[in-house]
C-alpha cells in the first residue's frame, strides 16, 4: 500500500503565499477599522443595525472592528448553488473552492453588430442576441448583457434582464442601478423560477454590485445590498479600483483597500441578514498613465485578480474574477494575446465565476465575435485545468508491453477508449494540412469564428412556453416603466 502519495490533480499555480494572503487581511482590517468605510444611506435603519453590531458610527463614517469583519465572514456561506433559468440542472453553477466557470462582461455602450462587424451603439435587441449565443457555447458557464441599451439609463438594466430572462437556460449574473429596478428584475426572476419560494429554493441569477472607491458607499447601491440580503439574492460585491488614480499605486496596497472595500459590504449583507449569499468580486487593474484607462489587457489585472481569488479563498468566501477581455479595439492579435493570456491565469488562479469575456477597448465595446474566439481558449483552458490523471489504467505499462518496440497504438483498444477524453479537439481552431485548408477558402480565425456566430444565431430555437412567459414579462416592464415615468 502507498502512503504520503502526493497527487496534483490539475496544474500548481500561485501569487500570494498563505502569510502574505494573511497580511493583506491584516491590513485591511486595520484600514476598516481606523479609517473607516463612508456609507451613504436613505436612513438610519442600516447605521443603527451596524452599532448594534459592534461598529462605530461617525456622520457617515463607520469604522469596523476586526471581530465584527469576523463574524459577518463565519455567517456567510462558502458554498453556492445558483440554478439555469429553465430548471436544467446542466446548467447550474456549484460555486466551491476551486470550480471555475466563465461568462460573458456587462455595461459596453458600444457593439460589434454581429453580422456586419460595425461598432454601434448597443441596442435592446442585442441582449437576445447575446444570450442566444451564451446559451449556445458550451464553455460559456453563465449570462451577461455584454452591453448596456441605448434607452432611458433608468430602464436599460431591466430591458436586457427581460431580454436575456427569455433567451437563456443558463444562470445570469445582471446589474441594477436602483431600487425599483431590482424589483422589478427580482419579479422577472420568480416568474422564470415559478414562484417566489421555488426561486428561494432554486435562485436562478446573481446582483452585480460594486463599493466605491476609494473607500465608500453611494445611497441607490446601499439600497441595493440590502434588498439582496433581505431577500436572499446571491450578491456579487465587485470592487473595481484602478491602481494609482482610486487605489495605491503599488500592488499590495491596491490589493489592500480592495479587500477592506468588499468586507465593508459584507459586514453590512450580514448585519441585515446572517447567511445572505455573497461573494468577493474585482476588477482589479493598474492606470495606464499614458492614456489615463484602466487596462483590461495589463499583466497586472490578470496578477492583481488571481490574488484576490487567493485572498478570498483564505477567506473562505467565493470570488468573481476577470478574463478574455482587451484594450485592443478591434478582434486582432493583440486581442487573441490579451484574452487568452488572462483566461489562462484566471483559471489557473481557481476564480469561481470568471466574467468580462467578450469586452474590446478596455471596457466599452462588447463582441460576440470576439466571445466565440475567447469560448474556444476558455475550451482549451479547461483542458489544461483538468491535468493528467496517473492511474496504473493510465500508466499504460501493460499496453507497453503489448503493443512492444516498432509496434503501434492507432488501433489498440486503450486508444479507442481513451483518446476522446485525454485529447482536446477544437471547434474553432484549425488543424488542417495546408491543402484541406486551401481547398476551404483559405479562411482565417475571424472568419471561422464569424461563420460560427452567425450558425448559432440562424439555428436558435426560442424555448417552449415563450409566449406565456413574454407576456409575463412585459406586464411586469409596463408597471416599472409607468412608475419610472411617474417619477420623472
Amino acid at each position: 500500500m502507498r502512503v504520503n502519495y502526493q497527487v496534483n490533480a490539475s496544474p500548481q499555480f500561485g501569487i500570494l503565499s498563505d502569510d502574505q494572503c494573511q497580511e493583506i487581511v491584516s491590513a485591511a482590517l486595520r484600514v476598516l477599522e481606523h479609517t473607516g468605510f463612508v456609507l451613504h444611506a436613505d436612513s438610519d435603519e442600516i447605521y443603527d443595525l451596524l452599532r448594534e453590531g459592534g461598529a462605530t458610527v461617525e456622520g457617515t463614517c463607520v469604522h469596523i472592528p476586526p471581530p465584527v469583519v469576523r463574524h459577518a465572514i463565519s455567517t456567510a456561506p462558502e458554498v453556492l448553488t445558483v440554478y439555469g433559468m429553465v430548471g436544467d440542472d446542466s446548467t447550474n453553477l456549484e460555486i466551491r473552492p476551486n470550480h471555475i466557470y466563465y461568462g460573458l462582461g456587462s455595461g459596453c455602450v458600444q457593439f460589434m453588430d454581429p453580422t456586419t462587424g460595425e461598432r454601434r451603439r448597443y441596442l435592446r435587441e442585442d441582449a437576445s442576441a447575446v444570450a442566444q449565443v451564451a446559451d449556445g457555447l458550451r464553455n460559456i458557464d453563465f449570462v451577461q448583457s455584454l452591453g448596456t441599451v441605448d434607452a432611458d439609463p433608468r430602464l436599460t438594466d431591466v430591458y436586457e434582464f427581460a431580454e436575456m430572462a427569455a433567451h437563456t437556460r443558463k444562470p445570469i449574473v445582471t446589474y441594477a442601478r436602483t431600487l425599483e429596478i431590482i424589483e422589478a428584475i427580482h419579479e422577472i426572476a420568480i416568474a422564470r423560477a415559478g414562484s417566489e419560494e421555488e426561486f428561494l429554493r432554486r435562485p436562478n441569477y446573481l446582483v452585480l454590485g460594486s463599493p466605491a472607491s476609494p473607500l465608500f458607499g453611494e445611497v441607490e447601491p446601499t439600497k441595493r445590498v440590502v434588498y439582496c440580503a433581505e431577500n436572499q439574492i446571491p450578491y456579487i460585491s465587485c470592487t473595481a479600483p484602478t491602481a494609482g488614480a482610486t487605489s495605491p499605486a503599488t500592488l499590495a496596497g491596491t490589493l489592500v483597500q480592495s479587500t477592506a472595500e468588499v468586507l465593508a459590504e459584507l459586514v453590512i449583507t450580514q448585519s441585515v441578514n446572517p447567511g445572505a449569499p455573497f461573494m468577493v468580486g474585482g476588477v482589479v487593474s493598474i492606470m495606464d498613465m499614458r492614456s489615463g484607462i484602466l487596462s483590461y489587457g495589463a499583466p497586472e489585472l490578470s496578477m492583481l485578480c488571481a490574488a484576490f481569488a487567493e485572498i478570498s479563498r483564505s477567506l473562505g468566501l467565493p470570488y468573481y474574477s476577470t478574463a478574455g477581455c482587451t484594450d485592443s479595439k478591434c478582434v486582432d492579435q493583440q486581442a487573441a494575446l490579451e484574452g487568452t493570456f488572462s483566461i489562462l491565469i484566471a483559471g489557473l488562479s481557481g476564480a469561481n465565476l470568471i466574467h468580462d469575456t467578450g469586452y474590446l477597448e478596455f471596457g466599452t465595446t462588447g463582441s460576440l465575435q470576439y466571445v466565440i474566439m475567447m469560448e474556444e481558449v476558455i475550451g482549451m483552458t479547461k483542458r489544461l485545468l483538468r491535468g493528467i490523471q496517473v492511474t496504473d489504467e493510465t500508466l499504460a505499462v501493460s499496453v507497453i508491453d503489448r503493443v512492444g518496440p516498432r509496434g503501434q497504438y492507432l488501433t489498440d483498444d486503450h486508444t479507442m477508449e481513451h483518446f476522446k477524453t485525454e485529447s482536446w479537439f477544437p471547434t474553432l481552431l484549425d488543424r488542417q494540412q495546408w491543402e484541406g485548408w486551401a481547398s476551404q477558402g483559405q479562411k482565417s480565425l475571424g472568419d471561422r469564428a464569424q461563420e460560427r456566430l452567425n450558425r448559432i444565431l440562424d439555428s436558435y430555437e426560442t424555448p417552449g412556453g415563450y409566449e406565456a412567459l413574454r407576456e409575463e414579462i412585459d406586464a411586469i416592464l409596463a408597471k416599472v416603466e409607468a412608475r419610472v415615468a411617474q417619477n420623472s
